[in-house]
This record gives structure tokens, sequence and C-alpha cells, in this order.
């Protein structure tokens, strides 16, 4: 060596204590160094399974026949915004092709500003929505852990958690109360002359632990951030294109039809794309807009074979029939133990809480880290 030290950033590994080299992965199955194969239940990018032959020959071929950014007349990515859009309710029909979810949400908060022409956003507290710096700004599972705190533009909301939040499962008017105290501080900040430009949300919240909401708890929602003004982004990207299993979004679920949807990870089966989609009036309010890279032929291809594959091999309708088996057997586990709380979500998008005990339901943090090694067949001491 020549003296100078080589470093690598990473994320924070999975197993940490105990972290796995992983060399390959086919299907459903990742396999470490020493050819150790395990069941990926970690990985939410590879939506259609890691390395699926069709992917990789659309991405494969495309790329050995143009790779260029956009600016240029190209038949594939009007093929695929076609096929994308044809999912996704009619008045959503401007697409913005990107790179991430990150730059999705990013870019649909730039939408929301133009259109609206206010700045303040209405979030769930412990949502994350991403690692650039103005969506750090809005995510509390981040800012929380910094030195900045919360901006005066970002009101932060409570997520309806009817396991361990204020209002339960036992109570009927739980999502009439979730959205009093989410009218309580909208109407706090308007008062104070600030003004609601829009809120952004998962609507099943995976980063606040697979929270389903309540019934109607949406539509209520967003007529509170419409009356105030604003307009409601679904953050798709850990639960588009079919993984809560029966409709092709979250959003679906809830009756409700949003004014900007984001997707990322699912997109590409692992390779970088991301879409933004939305109103033509909201889009108008814009103006222009250009990606480098953000709907190049190669990712068009991807894209286009990730939803053949999902439509082809009946997905959706697979990860329904899965998700309602594993919710099935999760029951006789909470039923059987102590520290299985609660068991939630659809389709392949479930949650465990482990506790300490089902009358206090607090987290049992520690136990819960022990299982996930147990899981991978290591205990760590």
């Amino acid at each position: 060596m020549d003296g100078r030290e080589v470093c690598a950033t990473v994320h924070r590994l999975h197993y940490h204590t105990a972290p796995l080299k992983i060399v390959r992965a086919q299907k459903q199955y990742m396999t470490d160094n020493v050819g150790v194969q395990y069941l990926d239940c970690v990985s939410n990018i590879a939506h259609v399974g890691h390395c699926h032959p069709q992917v990789v020959a659309a991405g494969k071929n495309q790329m050995g026949l143009l790779g260029s950014a956009q600016g240029f007349v190209n038949d594939i990515l009007n093929k695929y915004v076609k096929q994308l859009l044809s999912k996704l309710p009619d008045i959503l029909s401007v697409c913005y092709l990107v790179n991430s979810g990150s730059e999705a949400n990013d870019l649909a908060l730039r939408l929301a500003k133009s259109y609206t022409n206010k700045m303040d956003i209405v979030v769930f507290d412990e949502a994350y929505h991403g690692n650039l710096g103005n969506l750090i700004d809005i995510s509390p599972k981040m800012f929380k852990r910094m030195t900045q705190g919360k901006k005066e533009f970002v009101h932060i909301i409570p997520y309806p958690d009817t396991y361990s939040g204020a209002y339960r499962e036992n109570d009927s008017q739980a999502a009439d109360k979730y959205v009093k105290e989410a009218e309580r501080i909208i109407t706090q900040a308007t008062d104070n002359g600030r003004k609601i430009g829009c809120f952004i949300s998962e609507c099943i919240i995976v980063n606040c632990g697979i929270i389903f909401p309540p019934r109607n708890y949406f539509k209520d929602l967003y007529n509170l951030i419409r009356e105030a003004g604003g307009v409601c982004i679904a953050d798709e990207v850990q639960t588009g294109l079919g993984r809560t299993g029966e409709h092709f979004w979250a959003f679906e679920h809830f009756g409700v039809v949003p004014d900007i949807v984001t997707v990322g990870k699912p997109l590409g089966n692992g390779h970088p794309m991301a879409a933004v989609i939305t109103t033509r009036d909201i889009a108008d309010a814009l103006g222009d807009y250009y990606s480098t890279f953000g709907g190049n032929p190669v990712a068009c291809a991807i894209g286009i074979a990730v939803l053949d594959v999902i439509e082809n091999e009946k997905l959706v309708q697979s990860a329904k029939a899965v998700g309602k088996t594993l919710l099935e057997n999760f029951q006789q586990l909470k039923a059987k133990h102590c520290v299985v709380g609660d068991v939630r979500g659809m389709g392949l998008c479930l949650g465990i809480e482990i506790v300490k005990d089902k009358y206090s339901r607090k987290p049992a943090t520690e136990l819960a880290q022990d299982i996930i090694y147990r899981f991978r067949g290591q205990i760590v001491m």
C-alpha cells in the first residue's frame, strides 16, 4: 500500500455483530461465501425475485443496444410510461422517471410546493422518506436523532397505531380520534400563520412498524389536508407494485386517490429507478424538469420486464395467498407465545410485534434482536 487509507462507508449491516457476506442470489434465496443458502425475508428490492432471468435478459439486451440519457425520442420510454400509468387511476396521468425513491420524494415535494405555493409539510411521527437533505428534514425517524431537530415548516401528527398508540383496537372511534389529533395540530399551525402545502405518508406505514390504519382514516385525513389547501402524496416506495396483495398500490386498500404517487425500489428489481406520478394540473405548475439518467432505455427495458413478470406470474395474487398463509401461522404463534403481542399487515407486508408481555405491550427490543439472529441460524453472545 502507498500509505493512503482506503475507506468505504456503508449502511448499517444486517446481523452487524456477525455479518453475512452474500455472493450470489436466485429467486427468493441468497447464498453466502461459504455456500450456506438463506431464504431472503430481508430484501425489499428484488421485487420479482433475485436475478430473474427475464429482467436480467431485458437489461443486458438493451444495454448492448442503447443506453443513452433522456432527451431523444425513444419508443421504449413511451411504452414503459404507458404501461406504468395503466396501473394507476386515470387522473394520475403525468409520469416523471428518476433514479431512486429519495429522488422521487424530493421531486414530489417540489411539485407540491410549486402547485400550492406553500412550503409547510405534514408527516407522521417516526416517518422516513429518504436520505436527501430536505427529506431528512421531514423524516422524524432521522431528525429526532440529530442536533438540527424539527424545522418550523414540519408538522408531526401521530400515526394511527391501534396496538400501542393512544387509541386502540377496541375503540370504535379510533380513526376519528386520530384524525382529530391531526386536525388539532394543523389548526394550531394555521393559527400561527403556517400554510399547509402537502401531507406525505405511506398508506401502510412500514417505517413505523407496519401500521395498518383503521377504516376510513385516510379518507378523512386526505379531506382534512385538502380543506387546508394542501395536496396528498402517497409514498409507495416500499409498498407499491402489488406487495400488499389484491391491489397494485397500498392506497387502493383505503379507497383514496392521492394527488401525487412516488415509487422506487420495486420498479427495477434492484436496478436504480423510480417514478413520480401526478395530475396534469400539478405537473403544469412545475414547468420543466430534467433527469439525466431517469427513464434511460436500459431502465425502461428492465421496468417493462418487471411489470410483465408481475402480471404473467400473477405475483399480486401470489402475494395475497402467501401473505394469508403467513398471517394465519403468525396468529398461531401469537396464541402460543406471550411475547408475540400483535401480528398485522397484508400480503407480503407483514409485521410481528415482540413485547415484554401482552398486558403492558412494551417492546422487547433485545429479545426481537435475539430472534432475528436465531432465524439466521446463529446466536451471537
